[in-house]
């Protein structure tokens, strides 16, 4: 049986998996139209997404914001028709400035963590673009959901849940990713699902909730809607995807890599992150040798180890030895590249077993045994 649509105010996903935003230049115009055009909503991040221009160098925020639309053109070119919007994190510096850019692109979808993006209803005020916050916590959604609901008097469109086995970033306290289980944490999940429903009814508003982090598979996708939410977030399992917008060796880093040699860093923004400790990650810092880009709100180049935008675009292109590799908990399930309709065929329907027998059908003269097994409904 094919799951229930994804519904998101007006707009509607035929499947109910959001391809998760990852940047620097892992999710851009190709990924995220391709899970647009099969039925999911395709993401793209916003992180540094105008690395590519040729004047990025000399003025990064301007080659940004000219990236936000011709990438979003480019996505939508591809979509078919399908939802595309963007990942936005609220400790990008001008954080205003980059949402007011893609509202006027056209993003159909924000999704904004990496922070409280408090005043998010401010900037998309008076479009049709729709604004989803990430939280991780039931304090988190409880205070944010107040916050949108005092001062502008709106709910989101959409809730993400990013869970401890997320990549990249991640929503947490170091402690708080050591305490959690994967049963705790569904508890947690549990009850951030109590604060929306009762937004929910206080709003007489439908807001969807989807999950995120460490969903690698169909029968992940399984255990998550079992908890009672309305989609789930898929990164990790995208960028070993043929349409994926990074480099080959960065999509290798993933297949190649085992499950010991993921883990958690800290990263120069203050939070701490998921990603494979590779060489670059082993030597602890590293010289900043070339012009501070002004990525985020709160960096100081004097007291960082190394730059984040810089390690970001080097696994982007490729170069792994000066690369942070972000990913998620599962990037060591990855075996082999894939296309993005494969990945949406297999999660767009859900999973059960009936008990394996063997059945014996008698005609006259002929018998018929079938074995049933595993099957899709």
């Amino acid at each position: 049986m094919d799951r229930k649509p994804l519904k998101i105010g007006d707009l509607t996903a035929r499947i109910p998996v959001i391809q998760g935003g990852m940047g620097v230049g892992i999710s851009l115009s190709h990924l995220a139209g391709s899970v647009a055009a099969n039925g999911g909503v395709g993401i793209l991040s916003a992180a540094q997404i105008g690395f590519r221009e040729p004047d990025f160098e000399e003025h990064p925020k301007e080659a940004n914001l000219r990236a936000i639309q011709s990438q979003l053109a480019k996505a939508r070119a591809l979509a078919g028709g399908g939802i595309v919007g963007f990942n936005i994190m609220v400790a990008t510096k001008d954080y205003a400035d980059y949402v007011k850019a893609a509202v006027k692109a056209g993003a159909d979808l924000i999704i904004s963590g990496a922070g409280l993006p408090e005043k998010l209803p401010e900037y998309v005020k008076g479009s049709n673009t729709k604004i989803a916050p990430i939280v991780s916590t039931e304090k988190a959604a409880k205070v944010m959901l107040r916050i949108w609901k005092r001062k502008y008097n709106v709910v989101p469109d959409l809730l993400v849940i990013e869970g401890p086995k997320a990549g990249g970033h991640l929503g947490f306290h170091r402690e708080q990713l050591e305490m959690f289980t994967d049963e705790t944490y569904a508890q947690e999940v549990k009850k951030i699902l109590t604060v929306v429903r009762e937004i929910e009814a206080d709003s007489h508003k439908n807001i969807p909730v989807v999950l995120a982090g460490g969903i690698y598979d169909r029968a992940d996708m399984d255990r998550a809607l079992a908890l009672g939410v309305d989609g789930v977030q898929m990164g990790t399992r995208f960028v070993t995807t043929y349409e994926c917008d990074a480099d080959l060796s960065y999509k290798q880093a993933y297949i190649d890599c085992k499950k010991e040699q993921i883990g958690i860093v800290k990263s120069p923004v203050g939070m701490p992150g998921r990603a494979i400790f590779n060489t670059f990650i082993k030597h602890g810092s590293h010289k900043i040798d070339k012009k501070c880009l002004h990525c985020l709100e709160h960096c100081n180049p004097k007291e960082i180890p190394y730059c984040i935008t810089r390690a970001l675009i080097a696994a982007a292109k490729g170069n792994l030895d000066e690369a942070l590799l972000f990913c998620g908990a599962n990037a060591w399930k990855a075996e082999k590249l894939e296309h993005v309709a494969d990945i949406m065929e297999e999660v767009k329907s859900s999973e059960f077993w009936k008990c394996r027998y063997l059945s014996v059908f008698r005609i006259p003269g002929i018998f018929f045994s079938v074995q049933i097994t595993k099957q899709s409904i």
